[in-house]
């Protein structure tokens, strides 16, 4: 198990990121919460996955935390439950305004949430994290011409339900 500094200093770095692709994948502020948390106790608990620096560590949080949150989206055992208004992910977007980009409004978030995925983790990982086509390539393993259309068409996507 990773020592609890360790894991401050993975949750201060980069928790924001991890926050922010659980809230793309769900509305419920709990769902997205478990996935957080899902996503951390993982880190924790690997401590024979050793990062060849804060790059590699940060996206291996982001392929944790986006398999968690697919994970949780086609477990059979989810529950339907209607959502009332304090619980939507519209209020847990801007929670720390000074860790989220300014375009990353509710909007903007329920549009990519719209997409399906691919394009949506490709696209975030694009345009807010500031990851190029041959990186995700290598984070979600796929061929970089792949990912080029993927943000390509999430763009183009994004474009028509922002519109």
């Amino acid at each position: 198990m990773r020592s609890h500094e360790d894991i401050e200093r993975a949750m201060d770095a980069h928790g924001s990121t991890v926050w922010r692709v659980c809230v793309l994948y769900f509305r419920a502020s709990a769902d997205a919460q478990d996935a957080f948390q899902d996503t951390m106790i993982k880190y924790s608990l690997a401590d024979a996955v050793t990062f060849n620096g804060e790059e590699h560590r940060k996206a291996w949080l982001i392929r944790v935390a986006t398999n968690t949150c697919k994970d949780m989206l086609k477990a059979a055992s989810r529950a339907n439950v209607p959502l009332d208004e304090g619980t939507r992910a519209e209020g847990l977007v801007s929670s720390d305004v000074e860790a989220q980009p300014a375009s990353f409004s509710s909007e903007v978030v329920d549009a990519m949430r719209g997409l399906a995925d691919p394009p949506r983790t490709p696209l975030y990982l694009s345009l807010y994290e500031g990851y190029t086509a041959p990186e995700i390539a290598r984070m979600v393993d796929a061929p970089v011409n792949t990912v080029y259309s993927w943000i390509a068409r999430g763009k183009t996507l994004l474009k028509e339900a922002l519109s």
